[in-house]
């Protein structure tokens, strides 16, 4: 009985230590897709501002042609 008990706990030390590691794997991929969303978002900022200056360059262009 002793000898179920010790490895239950054993077994049950194992799967917390194992539960904590994927928790934090879990939380450093988060904040990874965190950042890498910010970096998309800026991106696309950065995409749309070259959009609108170049559509007002070509408006530019056509009165000026």
């Amino acid at each position: 009985m002793t000898a179920l008990l010790l490895a239950l706990a054993t077994e049950n030390a194992e799967l917390r230590e194992q539960l904590a590691s994927a928790q934090n794997m879990l939380i450093e991929t988060a904040i990874d897709a965190g950042n890498m969303h910010a970096l998309v978002e800026a991106m696309r900022t950065e995409r749309d501002a070259w959009r609108e200056e170049a559509a007002q360059l070509r408006t530019r262009n056509l009165r000026t042609g």
